[in-house]
């Protein structure tokens, strides 16, 4: 499928969803709220191990780096300013993208994939059932509201590895450790990566499904399909990173 293609179907899967939550319920054909809440747990709650462990690790390795460098300017004072604005802006919501689209991107995509080889989703509209309302609009709804409580619980986390460091081997005192977050952190840097991972959900949930929905071939088009949804969402959330950043930069 060329690249103009694959825009046009992005575009006219955007539009299908935007009409089933937004019209659906005036047809009679409301949204399954108990489908939505299936797919937050297999989605974010599933995902709180990993994202924990992962957020976690960055936070440690955050605050021993920055406190290997500024020991030397004697300035060791500053490592939670560090590791509290690189989470809350930048590693936070990215690497939280990573392990969502590793994780839960990858099986949606294989999970459609499977049901298209199937023919599950052409029974489904011999039954007059749209398979964008059916199985698209739950899981997008899922991810909008999940993605983003990960990121904040995961920044949580990243901030008390933060701490871990300095408490354990700088010798900085918890009340110190978080002073020194709430004068370096403002409620803007949590809106901001709340905002990229509201994006980012966007991103990773339409090209996860989009990729499910087109798969053909087989076994083999699925195994393709979730490694291409993988790497075009790496690639999509990164360069929606960069742009974010510059707008809020600029603004």
């Amino acid at each position: 499928m060329s690249l103009a293609a694959n825009f046009r179907t992005f575009f006219f899967l955007n539009r299908s969803i935007l009409y089933w939550l937004v019209l659906g319920p005036f047809r009679k054909q409301p949204l399954r709220i108990s489908a939505v809440f299936q797919q937050m747990v297999r989605i974010g709650v599933q995902a709180f191990p990993m994202t924990a462990l992962t957020s976690l690790s960055i936070g440690l390795t955050l605050a021993m780096q920055g406190a290997h460098e500024l020991a030397r300017m004697g300035a060791t004072a500053y490592v939670p300013d560090l590791v509290a604005m690189t989470i809350l802006r930048e590693l936070g919501p990215l690497l939280v993208g990573v392990v969502v689209i590793g994780r839960s991107g990858s099986a949606v995509t294989a999970e459609l994939g499977t049901m298209k080889v199937g023919e599950e989703i052409e029974a489904l509209e011999v039954m007059s059932i749209n398979p964008v309302r059916f199985l698209v609009v739950p899981r997008f709804l899922a991810m909008m509201v999940m993605l983003p409580v990960l990121t904040v619980f995961g920044n949580y986390i990243g901030l008390a590895g933060g701490w871990l460091i300095c408490h354990f081997s700088l010798d900085m005192s918890t009340a110190a450790y978080i002073q020194r977050l709430m004068e370096a952190a403002q409620p803007d840097d949590l809106f901001t990566g709340i905002i990229k991972s509201i994006v980012f959900a966007w991103l990773i949930i339409l090209i996860s499904c989009q990729a499910g929905l087109g798969v053909s071939g087989g076994a083999e088009g699925v195994g393709q399909a979730t490694t291409s949804s993988v790497v075009t969402s790496i690639l999509a959330m990164l360069v929606a990173n960069a742009v974010l950043t510059a707008i809020f930069f600029i603004t």
